[in-house]
């Protein structure tokens, strides 16, 4: 599969760290630094826009490292971007730590995994069909 993206940020095109990588790591594209304050939330620019092939969808997700070591992630993930949106793909990041976080031009700040998706079509009924679990939810398996 091929996607379209064309990149108006001063950093090279998104790459995968390895090969069996699941995600593309995005930088930041800031004509300079934007602090985060505790709690605070921002959007972040990265320069990029794409074109999605149709039954894909990209999910902006947050980056492991800045979420355990300095308490930053997505705030509303997966972001979804959506095959027909042109406009540049931005990350919500929230500081979720007690010291304010300065977000650096360049920076790792998310990854994009690119997946397949479908829409399905919704059929309403009155009586949905019995299973073990039925309507049993959140720790309804109690702790073992």
């Amino acid at each position: 599969m091929k996607v379209q993206i064309i990149n108006k940020s001063h950093h090279a095109l998104p790459e995968y760290a390895t090969p069996q990588s699941a995600g593309m790591d995005i930088r930041a594209n800031l004509d300079e630094p934007i602090t985060l304050n505790p709690l605070e939330r921002k959007l972040i620019p990265t320069g990029l826009y794409m074109a999605l092939p149709a039954g894909y969808e990209a999910q902006v997700r947050p980056r492991s490292g800045l979420a355990i070591k300095k308490g930053i992630t997505v705030l509303n993930t997966p972001g979804t971007v959506d095959a027909d949106y042109r406009g540049e793909v931005c990350v919500i990041l929230i500081n979720l730590s007690n010291e304010p976080f300065v977000v650096n031009d360049g920076e790792r700040i998310a990854q994009i995994v690119i997946a397949k998706h479908e829409q399905p079509e919704l059929v309403e009924v009155d009586v949905l069909d019995e299973t073990e679990r039925g309507a049993g939810g959140f720790g309804h398996t109690g702790t073992k």
